[in-house]
C-alpha cells in the first residue's frame, strides 16, 4: 500500500507530465519524489530526506547517493522546469488586475555559497522565480543579478510593467538603467553616500537630505549618470532614514511602497530558519545547490498554488470578495 510521500509525489508528478510534456520520466518522477518528500520531513538536509525517502533500498547511503545523482544531473535545467510554474503564478496574479511586486535579495544558502533570488510577493510572503548560486562568502554581482531578472523578464504575461523592490545593495546605476531598458518601474533603496547631479551641481545623497532636500526629480547618480528620481523618508524611532530611488514622481507614499519588500523575508525563513533549514544541506556544488532549491521552490509553488485553487473554488461568497493575493503599490491608487 503506497504511504502519504508516493501518492504526493504521484500528483506532483502528473502535474509536472502536464505542465514539462517533454521532460524526461526519470528525471520528472525524480524531481517530483524529492519535493513531496521535502513537504513530509520539513527538512532540506540530504540525510532527513534519505531518511523517509520511499525507495526500494533499504541502507540509507545508497538513497543518499541517489539524491546526489538526481541534483548533480547536469541535464535538468533549472530555468526550464521553473518556466511553466513562474508563467502560471504571474499569469494568476495579473488575473485579479493588480500590479506585480518583484523583490531581489541576496541569502546565504549555507557556510559557503550565497544565492541571489528574483522572487514575487504573493499575499505578505513570496514566491522564488529565478536565482543564481555562487561560491563566496560576499556579495553576488550585478552580472548574476541581471541573468536572474533576464529570465523573469522572458516569462512576465504580454505587456506587464512589474515594479522591483531592493535593498541597499541593489540600488545601483547598472540595475536602474537595467529596469529603463525593460520599461520596469523600481522602488530601490539607495546608500547615502552615493554622489547625485542636479542641475550641474554634485552632492552625495546624504548632503541633500541634511540640507532638507527629500524629493528630487530627474536627478543623475554618481558617475555613470544613471537618471532618477529619488524620496527620502524618515520615521521617528528610526536610526537611519530610507533614501529610495523610484521611476514615479517622487512622494512619501511612493517611498513607502519599498515596505513590500520585506516579503522576501518570509520566504527566505521558509527556506531557512522556519522552514526547509537550507543551511543545513552542507552542499558544495552550486549547480547541486541550484537544483536542491529548484525542489523546494516545486514544493512551495506546488503547496501555494493548490491553496490558491482551493481559495477561489472553496470560498464562500464573501471570501471571494475579499480575497487578495497581491497588494497595490501606491501608484495604483
Amino acid at each position: 500500500m503506497k504511504g502519504g510521500i508516493e501518492v504526493i509525489a504521484e500528483t506532483i508528478c502528473e502535474d509536472m507530465r502536464v505542465r514539462l510534456p517533454r521532460q524526461n520520466k526519470k528525471q520528472r518522477e525524480g524531481l517530483a519524489l524529492l519535493a513531496a518528500t521535502m513537504l513530509d520531513v520539513r527538512s532540506a538536509n540530504l540525510m532527513d530526506v534519505a531518511a523517509s525517502l520511499p525507495r526500494q533500498a533499504e541502507r540509507l547511503d545508497m538513497r543518499y547517493q541517489w539524491i546526489s545523482r538526481v541534483l548533480g544531473n547536469a541535464l535538468i535545467d533549472v530555468d526550464e522546469v521553473m518556466a511553466p510554474y513562474v508563467r502560471d503564478i504571474l499569469g494568476r496574479l495579473v488575473g485579479d488586475g493588480r500590479r506585480l511586486v518583484l523583490i531581489i535579495d541576496q541569502t546565504q544558502a549555507n557556510e559557503v555559497q550565497q544565492a541571489v533570488v528574483v522572487a514575487v510577493r504573493v499575499g505578505e510572503r513570496s514566491l522564488p522565480l529565478a536565482w543564481r548560486v555562487k561560491k563566496t562568502q560576499g556579495a553576488i554581482g550585478f552580472a548574476e543579478q541581471r541573468e536572474a531578472l533576464e529570465v523573469v523578464a522572458g516569462l512576465l504575461p504580454e505587456g506587464v510593467r512589474p515594479v522591483l523592490m531592493g535593498d541597499r545593495f541593489y540600488g545601483s546605476p547598472d540595475l536602474i538603467a537595467w529596469c529603463r531598458t525593460q520599461s520596469w518601474d523600481w522602488r530601490l533603496r539607495l546608500k547615502q553616500d552615493l554622489l547625485v547631479f542636479e542641475d550641474g551641481g554634485e552632492s552625495t545623497l546624504a548632503e541633500c537630505f541634511a540640507r532638507g532636500e527629500r524629493m528630487l526629480t530627474g536627478v543623475e547618480l554618481t558617475g555613470k549618470r544613471v537618471p532618477t528620481n529619488v524620496a527620502m523618508v524618515h520615521e521617528a524611532g528610526h536610526p537611519e532614514p530610507w533614501i529610495i530611488a523610484l521611476s514615479e514622481a517622487p512622494t512619501v507614499h511612493r517611498a513607502f511602497d519599498y515596505g513590500l519588500r520585506w516579503g522576501i523575508e518570509a520566504m527566505f525563513s521558509d527556506f531557512k530558519t522556519r522552514g526547509f533549514g537550507l543551511e543545513d544541506s552542507h552542499i558544495q556544488r552550486a549547480d547541486r545547490m541550484d537544483r536542491l532549491i529548484m525542489v523546494m521552490a516545486l514544493a512551495l509553488f506546488w503547496a501555494v498554488s493548490t491553496g490558491m485553487w482551493a481559495a477561489v473554488h472553496a470560498a464562500s461568497p464573501d471570501e471571494k470578495k475579499t480575497g487578495q493575493t497581491s497588494p497595490r503599490t501606491s501608484s495604483e491608487a
